[in-house]
């Protein structure tokens, strides 16, 4: 079963994610405290902690957040869902919208590392329907609407 292993925010921009108990979701907007929330494509990011561990046996004390990822899940090959597809997590609901992105060539993990796996393996995703995001949460696949 898929499930969520941390949440994470940043309230400004070009600063770290850090983990929070929970995150409040807003639909049309994202996540509420988040810089990176608005009327957008990306209003939250995620990542599976399976793309996250390889760079663990590199630098081992990378935190949840490393990768400006809002929501860190497991169980689950996320760059693998087709945009269009729709994740329930809790009472939250999520329409995937771009998978991976461009990566700034300031990014501290790939300075260190040589690599980063956000362009490739991290996801976007809009918010359907609003509510709130815990760590232990189920993450559930639903197809994309018609």
């Amino acid at each position: 079963m898929a499930k969520v292993i941390a949440v994470c925010i940043s309230e400004e921009k070009g600063t770290p994610k850090h983990e929070v108990p929970e995150i409040q979701l807003k639909s049309g907007h994202g996540i509420v405290g988040d810089a990176h929330a608005g009327n957008w494509h990306r209003q939250v990011s995620l990542l599976g902690t399976e793309s996250v561990e390889p760079m663990r046996a590199v630098l081992p004390d990378l935190p949840a957040g490393a990768f400006a990822e809002n929501i860190l899940t497991e169980g689950l090959t996320l760059y693998t869902l087709p945009v269009g597809s729709r994740l329930r997590i809790g009472s939250v609901l999520l329409e995937v919208t771009q998978i991976g992105k461009e990566c700034h060539s300031h990014c501290a993990i790939r300075q260190l590392v040589g690599d980063c796996v956000m362009p490739r393996e991290g996801i976007f995703a809009i918010v359907l329907e609003e509510g709130v995001i815990r760590p232990g949460d189920s993450v559930t696949v639903l197809p994309a609407a018609n």
